[in-house]
Formats: structure tokens, C-alpha cells, sequence
């Protein structure tokens, strides 16, 4: 999806679906098999890379029988949907075939996930008939999908080698407006919303029993990873943890405010409001912050490195040989630490803020929030590879190892000390 992914909000929508709806369901929970219990857990490979693809996706087999989708992985938003043929009145070029619901799939209008999604007001006042819950969400970067709810099955293998097959509500998107170009060629076929509102995919596995609802990925800066469902794949030991704050922008991932250092001094910036999300491919900075940065980053600069314009990002410089990665110039970099409650300190070093594009040139991947008039500050893909970052909604509380995520899950987890 665009680097730019933020602040999902649903609203009205009176569009029906084009066939008439049947008997209608909600999404029924699945029976557990008796080794699995709401300890059991997941976890799947990644595939993407902050550049140049700009985003982190995971394979889903949803439906039955199963069919595979590429979702892009989204902890600031909620709802999953796939492209879908209801039929379709503009989707994308999906690498798949689009998600094609049958009657009995439709989500009442009266189901506790279509009143989520429609907030606190009656949901009667916001369908337009009661067989179906119609939806929209529009995102930050101007993205959005129009469909319908539905449940179906997901498939999931879980890590006591059992299988199980989930029945999940998820947007079945039957208009979508996805990057420049609207209807051109994306590299997923939807989103896999992992926020914290209940009507996420973690949200309902818990209320299912499937597993906890602790959710964690680690993205590595040569592309891949793996992202995990439930509370067992980390030692929990191992991580820095800060309690997790109810955001004042929304429903968000939050630590809270940190305090911004740059090479360990105080950039002298009151402490920023900093929110967690996987849909985001850079980190943005509101005007304050990103200017203090911008400023420390100038003034230790080598004279070798000049400042070029680069059509990836806005701020870049070139050295006297063409880069080749971020290895070759970190050393011209410091890092930065963001201190959050109870002394919980992460630091970003210079290759969890630059990138080195293909014209050989390094850019920041520090961006500046108030082009996209943000309040508060986004902590993007690009800061959080290399580490397993931890969503352990049971406690309350966002963690984060620092290390490799280039390998297996498990020979990955036996490199974090």
C-alpha cells in the first residue's frame, strides 16, 4: 500500500451490494481442537522491504476451500478486507483472483461486528437494508474501500502443529480507490487490519479462544521477516517494555510521549506523542521534532556528503562514490532515542532512519507529519526493522528486542540475547 497509512474511520455507507442477499450469518466461532487452547499461537513469513516496495505483506488462505491472499500487514487500523467480486464496481489489479463471497456469507446489520464498526449509534440508522453491514474506510493517504461485511474461513496453522479454521468478518471491498492511480496494479490483494478495536483479526481469534491477543512482528532491513499471533513465540524477558497509552488521536498503538535525543543530547523538543503502526513505511515527525532533527542531522555532517534531490524521498544527499547501502555512510550518522515511561528507551540508529535508493544517494526516512497534517508522531516500518516489536494487549504494554530478523523464526529468535 502507499508509504502513507494511517487513522482508519468508518462511516456510512448506503451503496447495496449488487445481488440480493440470502440468508444472512454472522461470523460464527470456530471450536478450538482439543490441544489448542487461547495459549495457542501463530506466525508467518513476511515478504516486502521498506524500499522499494514500501511495505510488509503475509499470506492469508481464507475461504473454503482456502484460497491464498497477499494482505498488507496494518497495526493502525482495524478492519481487514480483500478486493472482491460482488461484483466489482473498481478494483485494482490484484495478484490474485478477487474474493468472490456467496450469499450466506453477508454480516447482519445487527451482528456485534457491524455495530462496532458503526460505533455507538444504532446501527439500524446506518444500513440500508438489514440483511447486510455496509462499510467505508478512508485513510490518510487518501486510499479507501467501499464493500460489505462477510465471514469466512481463515486457515490457520498453528504452533502446536495443529490446524484450525477460523470463521472471521472481514470487508469484502467491492470499490476501491488504492494509490495514484485508482484501478492500476497493487502488490496485495487487501489489508490484514491488526489494531486493537474488536473487530481486528486478533480482537475476534481472542474472543474465539483461538489464541491471546498479543500480536508481533519483526521486519527485516533485507526485506521479509515474520509477523506472530499470541503470547508464547517471545521470551518476554528479553524486551523493553513501555505501558501502552491511550492515544489522543485515536484508537491507536502508543507508548505514550517520548523525549527525543539525538546522539544522546536533548534535542529540546517538549515530549512528542508517539504511535506504533505497521502500515506506515516511513516514521513521521510533527514540525517540532522533524526540524530539531533535521538541524542535529545537518550540523554532523561530513563535507563529503551534498545534498541532491532524489525523487524517493524529500531530504537526500550524495557522496563522492554511489552508495551502495546504508552500511557505507551509517558511520556519518548518530543515532536517535525516544525515552518513554519507566525509562523505556528506544534508540534508532542510522539504518532504522535512512535509506540508500537506486540512484545510490542515502535519504531520510524521517518525514515531516504536517505535510500530512498529523498531531502526532508515527513510528513507520523503516524505524521498527530488526527488532521484534511486541503488541501484548492482555498486559497492556508495547515491547521491542532488537536484532536480526533476517532468518527463520526460530534460528532469528536464538540470536536475540
Amino acid at each position: 500500500m502507499p508509504p502513507a497509512r494511517w487513522a482508519a474511520a468508518t462511516c456510512l455507507v448506503l451503496l447495496l451490494l449488487p445481488f440480493a442477499p440470502g440468508p444472512a450469518r454472522a461470523a460464527t466461532p470456530a471450536k478450538p481442537p482439543s490441544s489448542a487452547s487461547s495459549s495457542s499461537s501463530a506466525v508467518f513469513q513476511l515478504q516486502g522491504d521498506v524500499y522499494p516496495t514500501g511495505h510488509y505483506y503475509v499470506t492469508m488462505n481464507i475461504g473454503d476451500p482456502a484460497k491464498p491472499y497477499f494482505l498488507d500487514v496494518d497495526t493502525g487500523s482495524d478492519l481487514t478486507w480483500l478486493q472482491c467480486d460482488a461484483p466489482c464496481q473498481s478494483c485494482n489489479k490484484v495478484p490474485h483472483q478477487l474474493y468472490k463471497p456467496t450469499k450466506n456469507k453477508l454480516v447482519p446489520c445487527a451482528a456485534s461486528a457491524c455495530t462496532t464498526l458503526h460505533g455507538a449509534e444504532s446501527p439500524t440508522k446506518k444500513c440500508a437494508v438489514p440483511q447486510q453491514c455496509d462499510y467505508q474506510i478512508k485513510y490518510t493517504d487518501s486510499a479507501t474501500s467501499l464493500g460489505v461485511l462477510v465471514a469466512d474461513n481463515f486457515t490457520l496453522s498453528l504452533r502446536n502443529s495443529s490446524s484450525i479454521h477460523a470463521s472471521l468478518a472481514f470487508g469484502c471491498g467491492y470499490d476501491q480507490q488504492v494509490g495514484k492511480n485508482g484501478a492500476g496494479q497493487v502488490a496485495t490483494d487487501g489489508l490484514l487490519g491488526l489494531g486493537k478495536g474488536s473487530v481486528s483479526l486478533l480482537s475476534q481469534l481472542k474472543q474465539q479462544g483461538i489464541t491471546k491477543n498479543v500480536i508481533g512482528h519483526c521486519l527485516s532491513t533485507n526485506g521479509g521477516g515474520f509477523l506472530f499471533f499470541g503470547d508464547d513465540v517471545v521470551p518476554t524477558s528479553r524486551a523493553t517494555w513501555a505501558p501502552m497509552v491511550r492515544s489522543t488521536s485515536g484508537n491507536y498503538y502508543s507508548p505514550g510521549s517520548g523525549t527525543l535525543y539525538f546522539d544522546r543530547r536533548s534535542l529540546g523538543v517538549k515530549p512528542m506523542e508517539v504511535v506504533f503502526d505497521s502500515g506506515s513505511t516511513y516514521t513521521y515527525f510533527t514540525t517540532q521534532p522533524y526540524q530539531a532533527t533535521v538541524s542535529a542531522l545537518k550540523a554532523g555532517l561530513s563535507k563529503s556528503l551534498k545534498q541532491v534531490s532524489d525523487p524517493s524521498l524529500p531530504l537526500c544527499w550524495k557522496g563522492q562514490n554511489v552508495f551502495k547501502s546504508v552500511s557505507d555512510v551509517e558511520k556519518d550518522f548518530k543515532s536517535l532515542f525516544l525515552s518513554f515511561a519507566k525509562n523505556s528507551v528506544m534508540e534508532i540508529p542510522p539504518k532504522n532512519y535512512l535509506i540508500v535508493t537506486k540512484n545510490g544517494n542515502v535519504c531520510l526516512g524521517i518525514l515531516d507529519g504536517s505535510a500530512a497534517k498529523l498531531n502526532f508522531n508515527v513510528i513507520g516500518d523503516i524505524t521498527m526493522q530488526d527488532q521484534i516489536i511486541i503488541y501484548d494487549n492482555e498486559r497492556g504494554q508495547l515491547g521491542w528486542i532488537r536484532g536480526s530478523c533476517n532468518r527463520s523464526t526460530k534460528s532469528t529468535m536464538s540470536s536475540f540475547p
